[in-house]
């Protein structure tokens, strides 16, 4: 068993212990003002099919609460579902970036998070040393939800209608608490229940961002497929206000597969999180850097 994960880790072997020491103590004053606190953290994109990525992922979870923080994680799973929809023979349909979810596709997406997917990544938290448990909006009454009522966006007027899609009634987060205070990491599916049992599968970004507005949370860091948020010229902006933001929405900066995403970081943003991080999760450890480190590895929206 090696001493320190720092011997061990190929990519440090060219760094000096002094340089080592000082990236250690550079985490010092993060760990400090983020101890006890909440993290929600929205895991997508690549970081959830490249092996690798997906390790290094799990060993920042362990490590953020074994510095005395409180991980919550809420996952994607859409390169999943599509592909188990293929081999039933089905295509994913989207209407405004939102999946058209009939009982067929529904039976699927539940078999997908709250099997599958879920199960992957309890199982990675746990080898990598922590205690994680799989929750479904269900469990402990988490995510009561009624079916979504989209409008279209050129036209308010008209309604699509999407299937089994859910939008949040409201999140009860004691069964999360619970877990939190007994050392346990939850790992949640975006999948809520109706006033008659009914199943809903919703996006997990609005998920992760409601559930960190409950929580109370300090952070909330979704990990993408992008670099960050870009501005017209296709330059990363790393530090933003909501009212930023706002605009950027308005002038159609922000556009396509980045709307809910946004959405949800802006509404956290504004309803009490103190910051949300859009981050790059093709980059190793990328959430632990933006945490732990002055370097930005994303987008920061600040609440004010």
């Amino acid at each position: 068993m090696p001493d320190s994960p720092l011997q061990t880790a190929p990519e440090l072997a060219h760094v000096s212990p002094r340089d080592k020491a000082e990236i250690l103590a550079q985490a010092l004053p993060y760990i400090r003002k983020f101890h006890g606190k909440t993290i929600v953290i929205k895991y997508g994109g690549n970081a959830m099919t490249d092996p690798a990525l997906q390790q290094d992922f799990a060993e920042d979870v362990v490590l953020l609460k074994l510095v005395g923080m409180n991980p919550v994680v809420v996952h994607g799973g859409g390169p999943q579902i599509d592909e188990a929809l293929a081999k039933i023979g089905k295509k994913g349909t989207f209407i405004q970036g939102m999946r058209v979810t009939d009982d067929e596709t529904m039976e699927v997406v539940e078999w997908v998070l709250a099997g599958q997917v879920q199960q992957d990544i309890v199982g990675l938290i746990n080898v990598a040393g922590g205690k994680a448990v799989g929750l479904t909006g269900r469990d402990g009454g988490l995510i009561q939800a009624r079916k979504l009522r989209m409008r279209d966006r050129e036209n308010p007027a008209l309604e699509h209608d999407v299937g089994q899609v859910g939008e949040i009634e409201s999140i009860d987060p004691s069964v999360v608490k619970a877990l939190q205070d007994d050392q346990f990491i939850p790992v949640i599916s975006p999948l809520g229940f109706g006033a008659n049992n009914e199943n809903y599968n919703i996006n997990a970004d609005v998920v992760a961002g409601k559930l960190a507005e409950v929580l109370k949370a300090e952070k909330l860091v979704l990990l993408t497929n992008t670099p960050g948020v870009l501005n017209k010229q296709g330059e990363l902006l790393t530090d933003l206000t909501a009212r930023e933001i706002d605009e950027m929405f308005a002038d159609g900066t922000i556009s396509g597969g980045m709307l809910p995403k946004i959405a949800s970081a802006l509404d956290a943003a504004k309803s009490g999180v103190n910051s949300v991080h859009i981050i790059d999760g093709r980059i190793p450890h990328a959430m632990l850097l933006e945490i732990l480190t002055e370097q930005a590895f994303g987008t920061m929206i600040r609440s004010h």
